[in-house]
C-alpha cells in the first residue's frame, strides 16, 4: 500500500512537472520526501535491490564496450609482430596478457598460466610488455625486448621467466648479471635496450592499453573476453572452457 502511494505521489509530481503546472509546494515536497523515507526505511531490501540491478546494468554495458573494443582492435591485439608467442600457435583459442615484471599479481598468475597453457593444449599464448610501475618496470620491459630482437623467441622466454623470477632490484648492474648468466653479450643487450625500436613496441602496447581502457596488470584478453585482474587457474579453464562453447 505504501509503494503504491509512493509511486503515485511520484507520478503525480512528475506529471505536473511535465505538464508545465509548476513545482509541487513546500509542504507538498516535504509530505513526498516522507513518505519515499517511510518506505525506504520500512523497506530497505529496496535498496539493495535497486544496487544489485545497477550493477548488472553497469556490468552488462561494461562487457558490451569490452566487445566492442576487442573488435576494433583485435589484429593488433591478436597478431602484431613485436609479440612473442608460445603455447600452440595453431590454438583454437587465444590468451594475451598484458604484464609488467615488477607486479605482483602477475608473477602470482606466472605459474597458473604456465599450467594453463600446457595442461590444455590448445592454447596459443600471447605476451604484450607493459612496464606501468616504474623505472624497474620498464627496463625489466627493455631488457626482455632488447632479448627477443637480438637472440629471438626462445632466448627471450628465457629472459622472461627470469625476470618474473627476479627478486631484487631490476637495475643496470643486475640485467647485465642476468645477461651474462643467460649466455648473452650483456653490452650488446645494454646497448639495444636503448634503441628506438625497442621504446616503440613499449609504446605502442601503452597506446592499445589506452584504447582498450586497461590501467593494470594482469590484463587477459581470452579470445572474446576481457579480463582486468588475477584470476586463479581454476577461473582461467572456466573461462576458455566458456569461450570454446561460445564459439
Amino acid at each position: 500500500m505504501r509503494l503504491a502511494l509512493t509511486l503515485a505521489a511520484a507520478l503525480t509530481a512528475t506529471s505536473a512537472l511535465a505538464g508545465g503546472l509548476g513545482e509541487m509546494t513546500d509542504d507538498e515536497r516535504a509530505a513526498f520526501r516522507a513518505e519515499v523515507r517511510a518506505y525506504l526505511v520500512e523497506n530497505p531490501e529496496v535498496i539493495v535491490e535497486a544496487m544489485t540491478e545497477l550493477q548488472v546494468r553497469e556490468d552488462s554495458a561494461a562487457a558490451e564496450r569490452d566487445i566492442q573494443m576487442l573488435a576494433e582492435n583485435k589484429d593488433v591485439i591478436f597478431n602484431s609482430p613485436a609479440d612473442w608467442v608460445g603455447g600452440n600457435p595453431d590454438g583454437d583459442i587465444t590468451v594475451v596478457e598484458f604484464m609488467d615484471y615488477r607486479c605482483g599479481y602477475c608473477r602470482k598468475a606466472y605459474q597458473d598460466t604456465e599450467e594453463l597453457v600446457k595442461s590444455d593444449g590448445n592454447i596459443r599464448f600471447v605476451l604484450k610488455e607493459f612496464p606501468i610501475l616504474g623505472d624497474q618496470s620498464m627496463l625489466s620491459a627493455q631488457f626482455a625486448i632488447a632479448v627477443k630482437l637480438l637472440y629471438g623467441d626462445q632466448a627471450y622466454k628465457v629472459a622472461h621467466d627470469a625476470l618474473i623470477a627476479l627478486r631484487g632490484d631490476a637495475n643496470d648492474e643486475t640485467l647485465a648479471r642476468l645477461a651474462s648468466d643467460l649466455g648473452h653479450d650483456p653490452a650488446a643487450v645494454a646497448d639495444r635496450m636503448k634503441a628506438p625500436e625497442v621504446m616503440d613496441i613499449i609504446r605502442a602496447n601503452h597506446e592499445l592499453a589506452t584504447l582498450m581502457e586497461i590501467s593494470g596488470t594482469p590484463t587477459f584478453v581470452i579470445d572474446q573476453t576481457m579480463v582486468r585482474g588475477y584470476v586463479p587457474l581454476d577461473g582461467m579453464r572456466q573461462i576458455v572452457e566458456g569461450q570454446r562453447q561460445d564459439g
